[in-house]
């Protein structure tokens, strides 16, 4: 699993412009971390042959082997990229014939490009990705199963793991040699894609990864028994050399491969506790003295960016990474306690949060519900819940399915947590005009057809909102409300009249987040008889239900994930005459019932009489203490 800074354009590295004459400078492009590569600028490069047989599994996706015409063509294209002159293109034929070596090590070997510049253009013209070992942190599992002997004999590093696809940097792309030798280290069946690198950054790569230690546990055990200087670890240029760098990394490494939400740092008196929020529960991970506190704290402060000489106040910051091939924000908050600077890190994961319609676990009514609401061309569809309920990924997954070009759909939120395509996303802003409520005034000014508002938190916010349904848009937020027929109470708490909320607010949507049971070790047993009551069944006939039990895939705890229990109220000219004469929620409840309403505690008893949850996991959800 790869760890990379975000500082690509376009998502690869390109060349960049230099005189013929000689290679010249790279400039130099600003990482996340703080530090610095050599990476030249774009230029559009034509694709090597296409390869003579499709790859298969066990098989790299290599283009076909490099010979003197192909080799010929990587210098027409430096030519024609500016790097280098056809008088130099010359010269190194002439070499060429009289050596074995590479058009591309023969041509750095000259003088006339650059080693950096050279791996760009690789990349760009081979299709692969580049591997810069300068940011990046490699899977250290992987680097065990290979010897340091292979990857020097063979110029391989692996990087990361994901799926059936495995990530190999290569000095030599077109090397299949060294691909079969070095994979008979490495795990069967898998696909193999090579990483451009150059051969003195491989080397200089294998030297660094097999000669430090990267796992937390050795890492801590460097800690203990080596001589370090704790003071300037964290200001240091080399985010590889000094081992409480590198134990941040391992540790926001481990944090997203276990699909943890959160990462925090809590000081106590002696010791630093460190738990990751996994499936929505705390888990402790393990506990650090004190003493590296001031140095970890110092290195994730100066990587989000934030005033590492300030820690009387609260700060906020955030970074990137790209983790295997999947892109990751990281969000940092610092609090002052009275043991010392409290950081909490929220791991915002794109591939895992971003989800379509189908993955939110609805039920097959509460589906046709959901349509039916996104059917209506205008009013308010509020999603309610606690924080951390899943409210955003839900509505983001509506917008995701309901986007097109022929709809102009405009968010206002605070912060804006990932970036979809198509849409145009605003952030609210302390210190400026740019509030919920003056947000929600000027989008009403860019002829949107759906606007999102990240949440109603005030009056003023309501009101625009509601006058925005009023105006004919299809608007979208989020509310905290215990239950779906709570958030119209709470919509009045905020000055909003029933008169007005009735046909303005056309649907809400309230969830909870539950954990799935482990598909691989779950077992099934018999319900008791307190829990057939709960099920409204026969307890003469218990119904089967599943069983946490734990294993390795869902570390011991018997869960693995998490699913939404739901539940809709579809408002509609009957329900809207309940809410003007100020019916109790009971009553609305009840009525809502016979148009399809099904309330989240019977969504989540069916979802565990179907064995996708535990009891025990939806009442630490879900309140079903009515059933009892």
């Amino acid at each position: 699993m790869e760890l990379e800074f975000s500082d690509r354009v376009g998502g690869k590295e390109a060349p960049a412009e230099a005189k013929p004459e000689a290679a010249g400078p790279v400039p130099a492009v600003s990482l996340a971390f703080g530090s610095s590569v050599q990476a030249p600028a774009a230029a559009p490069a034509a694709p090597p042959p296409v390869p003579t047989s499709a790859p298969t599994a066990a098989t790299p996706s290599v283009p076909a082997p490099s010979n003197g015409a192909s080799m010929a063509r990587i210098g027409d294209k430096l030519v024609e990229l500016g790097l280098i002159s056809k008088d130099q293109l010359q010269v190194a034929l002439y070499e060429k014939k009289r050596s074995n070596k590479l058009m591309g090590n023969l041509l750095v070997e000259l003088g006339f490009i650059t080693e950096s510049a050279l791996s760009a253009v690789l990349a760009e013209s081979s299709g692969f990705e580049r591997f810069d070992p300068k940011s990046t942190v490699v899977d250290p599992a992987l680097i065990k199963q290979l010897p340091k002997e292979m990857a020097q004999r063979c110029r391989v590093l692996p990087v990361s793991l994901d799926g059936e696809s495995l990530r190999l940097a290569m000095a030599d792309i077109y090397d299949v040699l060294a691909i079969d030798q070095a994979r008979r280290y490495l795990p069967q069946g898998v696909e193999i894609i090579p990483l451009v690198c150059s051969e003195s950054e491989l080397a200089s790569a294998i030297d660094q990864y097999y000669g430090y230690e990267f796992s937390i546990d050795g890492i801590l055990r460097e800690l203990e028994t080596g001589n370090h200087d704790l003071s300037s670890a964290a200001l240091s240029g080399d985010g590889y050399v000094h081992p409480l760098v590198r134990l941040v990394n391992a540790v926001l490494f481990d944090a997203v491969k276990a699909g943890a939400s959160d990462i925090h740092f809590e000081p106590e008196g002696s010791f630093l506790r460190l738990r990751y929020r996994i499936d929505g529960v705390l888990t402790q991970i393990r506990t650090v003295h004190k003493d590296h506190w001031a140095a970890i704290s110092h290195r994730l402060k100066i990587i989000a960016g934030m005033n590492i000489a300030d820690k009387l106040n609260p700060q906020d910051g955030r970074f990137s990474l790209t983790v295997g091939q999947r892109h990751v924000d990281f969000r940092v908050s610092a609090l002052p306690t009275v043991h010392g600077e409290n950081l909490v890190v929220r791991i915002l994961d794109r591939s895992g949060s971003l989800l379509a319609v189908d993955q939110l676990g609805f039920s097959a009514g509460n589906r046709a519900l959901l349509e039916r609401l996104l059917k209506r061309p205008e009013g308010i569809i509020l999603a309610t819940g606690p924080t951390g309920s899943g409210k955003t990924t839900t509505l983001y997954a509506v917008l995701t399915y309901i986007n097109s070009l022929e709809r102009n759909i405009m968010t206002l939120e605070d912060p804006v947590e990932y970036a979809l395509p198509l849409i145009r996303q605003a952030q609210v802003r302390e210190g400026t005009s740019l509030t919920f409520a003056e947000g929600v005034r000027a989008l009403l000014r860019q002829d949107p057809d759906v606007i999102f508002i990240g949440e109603v938190r005030d009056q003023a916010t309501a009101s625009m909102a509601l006058r925005a349904a009023m105006t004919g848009h299809q608007v979208y937020s989020t509310l905290h409300a215990n239950d779906a027929a709570g958030a119209l109470p709470r919509l009045h708490d905020l000055g909003l009249h029933h008169g007005l909320l009735a046909g303005n607010v056309i649907g809400i949507i309230a969830q909870r987040l539950v954990r799935r049971l482990c598909t691989a070790c779950s077992t099934q047993r018999s319900a008791t008889a307190e829990e057939c009551r709960i099920f409204g069944v026969d307890p003469g006939r218990p119904p089967q239900i599943g069983q946490a039990v734990g294993c390795p895939a869902c570390r011991h705890t018997g869960y693995k994930g998490r699913i939404a229990v739901q539940e809709i109220l579809p408002m509609n000219p009957e329900l809207d005459e309940m809410v003007i004469k100020g019916a109790s929620l009971t009553h609305l409840r009840k009525a809502a019932r016979d148009y399809g309403f099904i309330p989240m505690a019977e969504d989540g008893i069916a979802k565990v009489l179907s064995g996708v949850i535990s009891l025990e996991s939806l009442m630490r959800s879900v309140d079903v203490t009515e059933r009892l």
